[in-house]
């Protein structure tokens, strides 16, 4: 049998030599298995046993629900719903210090709930409301730091593809109960942004009033709940047990495609060749970044790297506090420089065997890991919504570090609050008897 560690080195050391000369993250997961897996089998049963993994891993009928919510998604996108939510959001917030802000949190919660994208809503929403803010005298630097710290909001808000790959690398988590316990954190995230946002605001004196014209207030929100809905109608039906994941977003499409081009009439049918290339696009890049990630794990698998890092961590301490605190920063550091698809295919398998013998609920350990790479995507140096959120607000990415400290404490203060209570998380589900 080959040393752990050996194989740990090898693994780690392709993969971030690859990396570093810029190649695709799938041909480096894909590469670096293969070559650790050439430690301890030959070269030509390595590349039969890589190609049967990948081939295998993509054998799931739960994997159809991806390209359906994917397809929705895009739909919403492109379908004018950034709006039409931005003005429901301001009905909430328009006599608030700051208000401007907490419309730009809302929208940001609720569109990234429907687009299950944080890259959509920071620029849809943000698009709208960071030069607004800065017409009305904000901060431009503040007003980004907003918008890229509540966009993530829209990966823990149900429905989102995140959680459907944490349930089928964790063997099969039940997506309910993680889409009702990521309702509940990804809620606590934006309230925590909104916190900050007062303190904020009250000590700069933002403040807007909107002026609502009689009528205007039930206008808005006749526009803005037939695309909330969607949340109602996707979490409710897989809640209640009426359909499954699978069809639930075959579901999203079908309600998507009636919202754009019936009821809002912001798509025809000539947009869809455009929207089916990209939806393609999309599923294309998670589905092979899942079967090269399951590659990965069958090559730490039959090199025993799991069981060495499962021993290590244990070892550090018994206290279960404690190994919590090491895992969350080990995921932080994860989120900070991997994407969140490939780090959930990655490290479930790793790490949830450690988390389940110290007694962790499967649902709790996915909204935990969920919530710590969401973070990882507005954190230098790779965090693509700090870079988009600062594209957005045409600011320089050091300009919005400072603002953003503040956001990034309250959001680690929620963070650790999920960790440690997990009564918190998890209540909806059990309330809702999904767990």
């Amino acid at each position: 049998m080959i040393d752990p560690v050996l194989a740990s080195c090898m693994l780690i050391a392709v993969f971030v030599i690859l990396l570093a000369m810029s190649a695709p993250i799938g041909l480096c997961i894909v590469i670096a298995s293969c070559s650790t897996m050439m430690l301890v089998l030959p070269f030509e049963i390595s590349m039969f046993a890589t190609a049967q993994k990948m081939f295998s891993s993509l054998d799931s009928f739960a994997l159809l629900a991806v390209p359906f919510f994917v397809l929705s998604g895009v739909m919403m996108n492109s379908g004018g719903i950034a709006g039409r939510l931005v003005n429901f959001a301001k009905l909430f917030t328009g006599r608030l210090p700051g208000s401007l802000s907490y419309t730009n949190i809302i929208g940001n919660m609720m569109f990234g709930a429907i687009s299950g994208s944080a890259i959509a809503a920071s620029t849809s929403i943000g698009g709208v409301m960071v030069p607004m803010s800065a017409k009305e005298g904000y901060s431009r630097s503040f007003a980004s730091a907003v918008n890229i710290a509540s966009a993530p909001t829209g990966m823990l808000i149900p429905p989102t593809t995140a959680f459907i790959l944490y349930a089928l690398a964790s063997g099969g988590t039940s997506i309910a109960a993680l889409f009702a316990g990521g309702m509940v954190a990804g809620t606590l995230w934006g309230l925590g942004c909104m916190a900050v946002t007062w303190v904020v605001a009250k000590r700069h004196n933002y403040r807007v009033f909107f002026a609502l014209q009689k009528g205007v207030a039930l206008k808005v929100t006749a526009e803005a709940v037939p695309s909330l809905l969607l949340i109602v109608i996707i979490v409710g039906g897989i809640v209640q047990g009426i359909f499954t994941a699978i069809e639930a977003s075959a579901i999203a499409v079908i309600y998507t495609l009636f919202l754009t081009m019936v009821f809002y009439r912001t798509l025809k049918f000539r947009d869809m060749p455009a929207i089916l290339i990209q939806t393609v696009i999309m599923t294309g890049v998670i589905m092979f970044l899942l079967a090269t990630s399951s590659a990965m794990s069958f090559s730490m698998a039959i090199t025993n790297i799991p069981g060495a890092l499962s021993n290590m961590i244990l070892g550090i301490s018994e206290n279960k506090m404690v190994i919590l605190l090491v895992i969350t920063a080990f995921l932080l550091i994860i989120g900070a420089f991997m994407d969140i698809g490939p780090a959930i295919l990655i490290f479930t398998p790793i790490l949830l065997p450690i988390m389940t013998k110290l007694g962790v609920d499967p649902v709790h350990f996915g909204i935990i890991m969920i919530y710590n790479l969401a973070i990882g995507t507005i954190t230098p140096p790779v965090g693509s919504g700090l870079y988009v959120g600062a594209s957005v607000g045409k600011v320089k990415v050091e300009e919005v570090i400072k603002p953003l400290m503040p956001f990034y404490a309250a959001i680690i203060g929620v963070l650790l609050l999920i960790t440690f209570v997990p009564d918190i998380p998890l209540f909806l589900p059990r309330l809702l008897g999904v767990m």
